[in-house]
């Protein structure tokens, strides 16, 4: 069954729907300023420094009683639109489907299969805390609608690129050491609001090169050969090894890309990895959390959508749930944003309905979604399952958590049960989002021994409570957003490099209850919270298919427009060319 765009099943409900939510969007908007205007971030705080001291005073004494007496005046008619709006979520489906009709049909399917019997896939996620605006500055991020434009621009900046694959030779035995998918970056990024840099240049998305996707086939490779007689390459030379990639040199051309880091810092594992001041190139399917401003949904719609001609947004439910039940009141949806470069054939969403204090105020849950990729050589269909996902967020209440992973579990396998067809080939299934729980905290134990994580695969955990080494952490420190270290791109990259940095800015492990806290081990790297995962599993793909991953990616391109790490995933996915019908 096709998926519909309007979340609504005729026009006439989604008008008194349209109606219903314009009588309240006034009111809403100057509770919205009224809460923002006294709540600063520390970067406003030392824009206002700057300014006469009596300014900010007055701002905030003046703006509080202008939009309190609006928002008293528009009151009356915020109720009457709550009148229509809220019991229409009884029959709202739960998400807008946007499609962009692609320009020629080869965008919208990947030919790897059909000619070689093997394809590589890139995903990426991301929190990006488009809250409105006045809760946005308790994380200390303001100008939700600002902030959701760059960051929708800085995303396509860096997917558009081409593909460089780097095959870095080993100067002893002159084999392959690893390959990279990292590639040559267009521009220098900036962070929203620094003040010594310039802003991005602006993506058109209705220039013509905004409607062409970047093709599978544009790849490079990029090679660097052995020689004896070069000094070979440490963990330092690795790390610092074209530290000014986003740079030109001084004949205008840019410098090669960085190699990706593999086996941990060479020898300790087998998972080539990167810090990207970009995000990775050709990202297939993009999912990003925290998406609760329907306007900033909207605008980063309008961006993606040349790139990513199926988006799924507006996810989740509002108002009483299950409808005419004295249940928490979701104000906001799941916050939970879908973007894919293939055709969407299913969507099932489900929300948590475990969820307490302030998270039973957002309907959280599960997105799970099968995608089309194409054919193989026997003209089969082959398709993916990717699946998005945001948990419970207060620390100390992991038993909640665990019961989200439970619920996660059944969801996902009911859904790729009832969607799954006799003649298809399933090539990925692919799990991600914000767990709000991480794999070095003790308050996190419980979490940590899930039996999801004997289902899927983690490449960044090296069991329960132990990270591999070469693993940074996604959550940032969020008083420090803006300081010199980690308010661009390049910087950031750069502290993730440097342990002693990483202790500054990254979230350090949550301690149990009336224990110390003793971290990191004797011997062991210092890691900080990652709460953003990308999970991938092979047991429900087809029998025939061999999963590998190519790279996994910290990627900093985001510095200053939200206080978490965005991760990337890219697998390839081999077909056994011998495989029986």
């Amino acid at each position: 069954m096709a998926l519909q765009v309007s979340p609504f099943s005729n026009c006439f409900v989604a008008g008194v729907h349209a109606v219903g939510w314009a009588f309240i969007v006034p009111c809403f908007w100057f509770l919205d300023r009224l809460l923002a205007v006294c709540k600063t971030t520390t970067l406003e705080k030392t824009q206002s420094l700057e300014q006469e001291c009596y300014l900010h005073p007055l701002k905030v004494f003046f703006g509080s009683i202008t939009f309190f007496i609006l928002f008293l005046i528009t009151a009356p008619l915020a109720f009457l639109g709550l009148l229509l709006w809220a019991p229409l979520q009884a029959c709202r489906r739960p998400f807008y489907y946007h499609k962009e009709a692609p320009s020629s049909p080869e965008q919208e399917t990947h030919k790897g299969f059909e000619l070689e019997g093997k394809a590589s896939f890139g995903f990426a996620t991301a929190n990006l805390c488009l809250l409105p605006d006045s809760l946005a500055r308790f994380n200390n991020l303001g100008h939700t609608q600002h902030r959701a434009t760059a960051i929708a621009q800085r995303i396509v900046e860096g997917v558009r690129r081409p593909h460089i694959r780097i095959f870095v030779d080993s100067p002893s035995s002159c084999g392959t050491r690893s390959p990279s998918s990292t590639t040559l970056p267009i521009t220098n990024s900036s962070t929203y609001g620094a003040t010594d840099r310039q802003a991005p240049a602006p993506v058109n998305p209705h220039s013509e090169e905004g409607h062409t996707s970047v093709p599978k086939s544009d790849n490079h490779v990029v090679c660097v050969p052995c020689d004896d007689t070069e000094k070979p390459l440490t963990e330092s030379s690795l790390l610092n090894s074209n530290q000014n990639s986003n740079q030109q040199d001084q004949t205008g051309h840019r410098s090669a890309p960085r190699a990706l880091l593999s086996q941990g810092l060479l020898q300790q594992d087998d998972v080539p990895w990167e810090v990207s001041s970009m995000f990775p190139a050709n990202v297939d399917i993009l999912c990003l959390e925290e998406v609760f401003d329907k306007r900033a949904a909207q605008k980063l719609t309008k961006v993606l959508r040349p790139m990513y001609g199926h988006i799924l947004y507006d996810i989740g439910v509002y108002a009483c749930q299950p409808p005419c039940r004295c249940t928490a009141f979701k104000f906001f949806n799941s916050g939970l944003f879908l973007a894919s470069r293939f055709p969407v054939l299913d969507a099932q969403y489900h929300w948590f309905p475990n969820s307490r204090g302030e998270d039973a105020l957002a309907a959280k849950g599960l997105l799970s979604a099968k995608v089309l990729i194409g054919q193989n050589k026997k003209q089969k269909q082959v398709v993916g399952y990717f699946n998005c996902t945001h948990l419970h967020a207060p620390e100390g209440e992991g038993e909640v958590r665990c019961e989200q992973l439970n619920m996660v579990t059944k969801w996902i396998g009911d859904f790729q049960a009832a969607s799954r067809e006799p003649d298809e080939e399933v090539v990925f299934d692919v799990l991600c989002g914000d767990f709000n729980f991480d794999n070095c905290s003790p308050d996190d134990t419980l979490e940590q021994n899930h039996c999801l994580f004997e289902e899927y695969r983690d490449p960044c955990r090296a069991g329960p409570g132990k990270e591999k080494p070469w693993v940074i952490g996604t959550l940032l420190e969020q008083p420090t957003l803006y300081e010199d270290d980690v308010n661009t791109p390049e910087n950031l990259q750069r502290t993730l490099e440097s342990e002693a940095l990483r202790k500054q800015y990254i979230s350090p492990p949550v301690p149990t209850e009336g224990c110390a806290l003793v971290y990191p081990e004797t011997g062991q790297p210092w890691v900080g919270r990652r709460i953003d995962y990308m999970l991938y599993r092979e047991s429900s793909i087809s029998e025939h298919c061999r999963t590998e991953i190519e790279e996994v990616t910290f990627i900093t391109q985001l510095a200053g427009l939200t206080d978490h790490i965005p991760v990337g995933l890219r697998l390839n996915v081999i077909m056994d060319p011998d495989c029986d019908d």
